[in-house]
C-alpha cells in the first residue's frame, strides 16, 4: 500500500495480507472499531470503545498508547495533519484515522470472529449472526 497522509504512519509498497496480522489483539481491534468512523484523539478512542462495548471494555492510556505505536508502525493507523479550530482543541493532542489497510484488517477480525463463533455452534443461529 503507497498511502501515507499523516505524521508517524509507514508507507507500504507491497501490499499487505490483512489475514496475516490477525487475530488482532483486542485493543488493536477495539481502537479500529473507534476510529471507523471519524478522526479521534486518544481521549476520544478511550470513550468511544467503552461507548461501543456497552461498558464492558475500558482502555487505559498505557494500554491505548502502546497499541497506537503499534499499530501506526504496521500502518494500520494514521495520524491526521489536520487539526480542529486551536480555540476549540489542545494543540498538544494527536489525531488518529483508520488507515485502508487498517479498515482491512478490521473486516477480515470481523469475518475470522464471525467464523469463530458459527464453528462454535454448528447448526444452531448465532443470534446477529443467523445459522451455520
Amino acid at each position: 500500500m503507497g498511502r501515507n497522509s499523516g505524521k508517524g504512519g509507514t508507507s507500504r509498497r507491497d501490499p499487505v495480507e490483512p489475514s496475516s496480522l490477525l487475530p488482532l489483539p483486542t485493543s488493536a481491534f477495539h481502537i479500529l472499531l473507534a476510529l471507523g468512523d471519524e478522526e479521534k484523539h486518544g481521549y476520544a478512542i478511550m470513550r468511544d470503545v467503552e461507548a461501543l462495548s456497552g461498558g464492558a471494555v475500558r482502555i487505559g492510556p498505557g494500554t491505548m498508547y502502546g497499541s497506537i505505536k503499534r499499530m501506526l508502525k504496521e500502518g494500520l493507523i494514521e495520524e491526521s495533519d489536520e487539526r480542529p479550530d486551536p480555540e476549540m482543541d489542545d494543540e498538544r493532542r494527536r489525531y488518529y484515522r483508520c488507515s485502508a489497510l487498517g479498515e482491512r484488517v478490521c473486516q477480515a477480525e470481523v469475518h475470522r470472529l464471525t467464523q469463530l463463533l458459527r464453528n462454535a455452534f454448528p447448526g444452531r443461529a448465532v443470534p446477529g449472526f443467523g445459522s451455520a
